[in-house]
């Protein structure tokens, strides 16, 4: 229910030395079309044509921007299955304009690059007068004549040029922190979009420093002083990946440039703090001046504040990096605070030297980075009374039905548990020891099972497994809903009752999705002959995972050490009346495209019993893709006006945050940074019934989780 793009690919001007993952374009199904996918994202959109066509592989570098791979053929149309964004630029890569919904664009003949903002990165390039119009359901691209066309796709999939090793010393993981920066392919305001920051070099752990004698940190010409100690590296490190810095010893934090311009980070509002209103403020005006470059749209959140400020775009957009940013921090947080996003994901990383080999895929996140002040344990006062508060505040409905566990009377696993300090982040992450309560539980492995994910041909491959026949309801439930959508094609397979054999052959067998519904004990998963333990198992196949048993949590971390991305688990008993409900309402979230972290964050947001469930792994992580650029949800209260609606993006690993969406609402014609509540619209019953009538997504209704296609407007 929106049109939007978020990740500017690099010119010619740009580093673009990362190795690129092959895509397949492929005829379609009839040979009516074109159908691009990537084999890593799990990601495809097809171009149709009006007549059968012979697509031939053709030289990828013939686009102004990288691509993958190609093919040519001769059409005189293309028609794309939704509405999609399109900007047309010439030969030289100049922008001419762009299209949105509801749009009727013309361009007389000439040689044109269209970028397509579609669920794969696609671009086509032609000869030939061009037309674009699109309704409120697809986009079609005609041309006078037949001609031949030549369309291209990039994955956005990203993997690290390199690997550090640093010994445990603050110094040298300061030295390790400078290069993160090395991965970025450009230090304009570009490099706000996702695509234009490659993925930070890996680091690890050793006896001596060593890095690639070409890795160097981008010359940006600014510094962080910081004092030597785990802390303040940690802290540090995204704000020194994304400004590309150097990090250096000091003895009070600060970021320098060689200009002599100087900003204290240890403020009043504390280190952390400051250091997250750099990286936040720093961002969100690099989004506003990349207006003034290759994508020249009308943004609302520079309407809302440019008044406010004393800062020339245009100048700024060919200025040097560091004076950007000197320019940026001369403006009082407090100006901009009230327009930056809402930020994806707050990190909570334990101190530890341990830890410094996640900080690559912390800085990779954009994340603002948090540090424990203690290390709760489950024996102290405050940490008891915590789980305490948490264990009672998942209720289980007298004579609601029987347990999911295998053994009523076992005791839960004893855990460690931690509660870490709530933030306004619309997601939060825990590295370190412990169960984390109102965070997802990280780990460095299930970042490197991402890292190396292998190709997938064929269609979504989502299995199901019921192990106890009592639970056919929720097996009913998702094997409706899995596959559901007509345009994404799914490979939906369902199993009963498996022995511990047939189990671990489902564990090992390759799907994007395993959806469990049984029992599981302190011993593993129970079978209809015995337990199987997942401790036992060497490698699996699954991408994702939802365990909707009992006290699934260790199971679930064992599925990760063997391979698996992410998750989600329980932490203690659910009743299964209950965990039908959570797991249907996650299977229709997670089928239409929210990450694995927001899917869950909506249903606690819905059901208390959601708090018995927990995120492992690396929780950006989405099954399938959404229609738009983002999954979207709204939420709606009837007014004296009519109804308000807050209509919300959710970004995930695929397309980082404050990438450009316009909602598909009446009088609606600019563009906003996607991420969170993206703003508040009042519309009147008949504009919101024709915003619904769009796209069947999640809506929040007096604080119940409901789905647009079931909505009765008249009832609220």
């Amino acid at each position: 229910m929106m049109e939007g793009f978020g990740d500017s690919e690099s010119s010619p001007s740009f580093d673009s030395s990362e190795t690129y993952l092959e895509l397949s374009l492929d005829a379609a199904s009839g040979g009516d079309g074109v159908v691009v996918t990537d084999p890593i994202e799990r990601h495809q959109f097809e171009l149709s044509t009006p007549s059968v066509i012979d697509p031939e592989p053709t030289d990828p570098s013939a686009f102004w921007f990288p691509a993958d791979a190609a093919v040519r053929f001769q059409t005189d149309q293309l028609e794309l299955q939704t509405v999609v964004s399109v900007c047309i630029r010439d030969d030289e890569g100049q922008m001419l304009g762009q299209t949105e919904h509801f749009a009727s664009e013309s361009f007389p003949r000439a040689t044109y690059s269209l970028e397509l903002f579609a669920p794969v990165k696609t671009y086509v390039r032609v000869n030939a007068p061009v037309t674009i119009t699109s309704d409120a359901t697809q986009t079609t691209i005609s041309f006078d004549e037949e001609t031949e066309v030549l369309v291209g796709a990039r994955s956005h999939h990203k993997r690290p040029a390199a690997t550090i090793t640093t010994p445990d010393d603050p110094r040298s993981m300061m030295r390790a922190v400078s290069l993160l920066g090395s991965a970025l392919k450009s230090t304009s305001p570009e490099r706000s979009y996702p695509t234009l920051r490659g993925h930070p070099p890996l680091i690890e752990r050793g006896e001596q420093f060593k890095a690639p004698p070409d890795l160097a940190p981008p010359e940006t010409g600014i510094t962080l002083e910081l004092p030597a100690t785990y802390r303040h590296v940690y802290v540090a490190a995204p704000l020194a990946y994304y400004l590309g810095a150097t990090v250096v010893e000091g003895d009070t934090p600060r970021l320098r440039t060689d200009s002599g311009f100087t900003y204290d980070l240890d403020t009043t509002a504390g280190y952390e703090r400051e250091v997250e209103r750099v990286l936040k403020q720093t961002f969100f005006l690099d989004c506003l001046t990349r207006t003034e470059g290759y994508y020249q749209v009308e943004l609302h959140e520079r309407q809302a504040v440019e008044s406010d400020l004393d800062l020339d775009f245009a100048a700024l957009y060919d200025r040097p990096t560091a004076e950007q940013v000197e320019a940026y921090l001369q403006v009082p947080y407090e100006t901009v605070a009230g327009h930056v996003p809402e930020w994806k994901l707050t990190t909570h990383v334990t101190p530890t030297p341990g830890n410094v080999e996640l900080l690559p895929f912390v800085a990779n996140d954009l994340a603002i980075v948090r540090t424990p002040h203690t290390k709760p344990s489950a024996g102290s006062t405050t940490q008891a009374e915590a789980v305490d508060a948490f264990l009672r505040s998942s209720p289980q409905t007298p004579n609601a039905g029987f347990t999911r566990s295998a053994t009523q009377s076992a005791s839960l696993p004893e855990r460690s548990y931690v509660q870490p300090e709530k933030t306004d982040s619309l997601e939060q992450a825990w590295l370190g020891d412990g169960t984390p309560i109102g965070a997802s539980k990280a780990s460095l492995q299930a970042y490197r099972n991402r890292l190396y994910r292998s190709p997938t041909e064929g269609d979504i491959g989502i299995t199901v497994v019921c192990n106890d026949p009592r639970m056919a309801d929720e097996r009913e439930d998702v094997e409706a809903v899995y596959g559901s959508r007509e345009k994404l094609p799914f490979d939906v397979q369902v199993q009963y009752e498996l022995t511990k054999d047939e189990l671990r052959e489902a564990l090992a067998t390759q799907t994007d999705f395993f959806h469990y519904i049984g029992h599981i004990d302190n011993d593993g998963f129970q079978c209809s002959d015995g337990t199987l333990d997942a401790s036992t198992l060497s490698d699996v196949g699954m991408d994702a995972f939802l365990l909707n048993a009992c006290r699934s949590y260790e199971q679930g971390m064992h599925l990760i050490n063997a391979g698996a991305i992410a998750g989600i688990v329980t932490l203690e008993d659910v009743v299964n009346s209950s965990a039908v409900e959570v797991g249907s309402m996650l299977a229709r979230l997670l089928n239409q495209g929210f990450p694995i972290r927001s899917a869950l964050g909506l249903v606690r947001g819905e059901n208390a019993v959601g708090d018995s469930y927990i995120v492992l792994g690396d929780g950006g992580l989405a099954v399938a893709q959404s229609d738009g650029l983002y999954p979207n949800t709204c939420v709606i209260t009837r007014t004296t006006e009519g109804f308000n609606v807050d209509y919300r993006v959710y970004p995930g690993s695929h397309v980082g945050m404050c990438g450009l969406v316009i909602p598909l609402l009446p009088s609606v014609e600019t563009h906003y940074l996607g991420s969170g509540s993206v703003d508040s619209f009042t519309l009147s019953l008949e504009e919101l019934n024709d915003f619904l009538d769009l796209e069947n997504i999640p809506l929040l209704v007096n604080g119940q989780l409901q789905w647009s296609d079931d909505l009765d407007l008249d009832s609220l």
